[in-house]
């Protein structure tokens, strides 16, 4: 019997990882996590390439993270992205900059099974934008909106992990999905992932790249990625980083 004890506690640390993980953008669970309730998890995270993004943030549990039960998100991010503009007849377009900053408070549910976790939210965003270019810059409305944020984190196996997010929102038009997959590999989850993101106003972001998930920084863990990325209005594609740090208070 002590081989399926291993394997049953095995499985147990996992399902942990995956319940402080699943609504945080991507990580994995401290080994505290079996010593106490775990409530609360922070988190940060900063995607850089032809277009940048900053969010930080905060889920909380109403009682254990690795139970059923409702859970709250919140979460303030900025960034900005070059776009075209108008332009006159024989002219060159041009070349916009657009800031974004934008903040959600969700609430939501999540489901545990021994596979892994299952959690939807939904609550108010808001977004505040402006656009600068060779004229100056400008100011555009503030506009409410709601927001629906769906995820499923699983171990298909021991040694394997599937993610797949979607957030849509209205405040922007906007929506935001990435799958990935991953094997266990020097202490970490590694493998391929691919992400879209498209929005009212006809921008378009595609990545293709590779993360790893579950690195141990210090206190701190982290998942990491690299790769490729299309954006609408380049003609050629370039690379983009994304971290995101995280930690359960």
């Amino acid at each position: 019997m002590a081989a399926p004890t291993v394997r049953r506690r095995s499985r147990r640390r996992a399902l942990r990882t995956l319940l402080i993980v699943a609504p945080v953008l991507g990580g994995a669970a401290s080994a505290r996590a079996g010593e106490y309730p775990l409530s609360t998890v922070i988190f940060g995270s900063l995607e850089a390439g032809p277009s940048g993004f900053v969010t930080v943030g905060a889920k909380v549990a109403a009682d254990r993270i690795d139970r059923d039960g409702f859970v709250a998100l919140a979460s303030l991010g900025t960034g900005r992205r070059g776009e075209r503009g108008p332009s006159l007849a024989g002219a060159r377009p041009t070349i916009l900059t657009r800031w974004t900053m934008l903040g959600a408070a969700l609430a939501g549910y999540q489901w545990v099974a021994d596979w892994g976790v299952v959690a939807l939210f939904a609550g108010p965003e808001g977004s505040i934008e402006s656009l600068s270019g060779p004229g100056g810059a400008a100011f555009l409305p503030a506009r409410p909106g709601l927001r629906i944020h769906g995820e499923v984190w699983a171990r298909p196996s021991e040694d394997t992990l599937l993610t797949a997010t979607l957030i849509l929102g209205s405040a922007r038009g906007h929506a935001w999905g990435r799958l990935s997959y991953g094997w266990r590999a020097w202490g970490a989850s590694v493998g391929p992932e691919a992400a879209l993101y498209v929005d009212e106003t006809g921008y378009r972001k595609t990545s293709l790249g590779l993360h790893a998930t579950d690195l141990e920084v210090g206190d701190l863990r982290c998942r990491v990625s690299a790769g490729v990325l299309m954006e609408s209005g380049r003609a050629s594609a370039g690379p983009y980083v994304s971290l995101t740090l995280w930690r359960p208070l």
